[in-house]
């Protein structure tokens, strides 16, 4: 009787469990990693133009206690309590509700006193000088001291109805934080400028 050779058993998960392994793998990079966000609006001009793609990092939320900080620019869904922070659709005679991810940046954190005066925005008692925005003005507002785990967030076009932000919805929770982007990957691909507010 001719003898025979087993492969071991390594070769033979590897030979079979390989696409398994690159799939949990590959869903682990996009839930904790990174991933693609496009822009969708004019909120955040003139920053991020509608149509803009950027990488999107998720890491800082698990790995940089200090995240998010000012002048972050941060993926995020709204409030759950917000009316706001739901888009309604329909397909087929099928209704339903979701919590689109929108993107602004952080003007405030947790412990910060935020408000608008004379149609600027002040933190801790100092105007913020914002070179990032469009022209626009913003009707006052607060002051309001943020709670731990919350940030104030607004979009960079401050033109009356641009941006839904925090001044509609409130402060939004950490824990709703997706990410930060910081590189924009279409059409050219750039560094995003993130001018920490002091």
């Amino acid at each position: 009787m001719p003898a025979t050779v087993s492969p071991p058993r390594l070769h033979q998960f590897w030979a079979v469990g390989w696409p398994y392994l690159l799939t949990a793998l590959l869903g682990l990079v996009l839930a904790y990693g990174v991933s693609l966000a496009r822009v969708s609006g004019d909120s955040m001009r003139p920053t991020l133009q509608s149509g803009n793609l950027l990488l999107l990092q998720k890491y800082p939320r698990w790995l940089d206690p200090d995240f998010p900080q000012r002048g972050d620019l941060v993926v995020f869904r709204g409030p759950p309590g917000s009316p706001y922070s739901y888009a309604d659709h329909q397909w087929l005679g099928l209704e339903w509700r979701t919590r689109p991810a929108h993107i602004k940046r952080v003007l405030a954190t947790a412990g910060d006193r935020v408000e608008a005066r004379k149609g600027g925005v002040v933190v801790n008692g100092q105007a913020l000088a914002e070179s990032y925005t469009l022209p626009g003005y913003v009707d006052d507002f607060g002051p309001l001291t943020l709670d731990a785990g919350e940030v104030w967030v607004m979009g960079d076009n401050r033109l009356v109805g641009s941006s839904l932000d925090s001044r509609t919805y409130g402060p939004i929770r950490v824990q709703d934080v997706v990410g930060q982007a910081k590189m924009r990957l279409w059409p050219t691909p750039r560094a995003l400028a993130l001018t920490a507010t002091k």
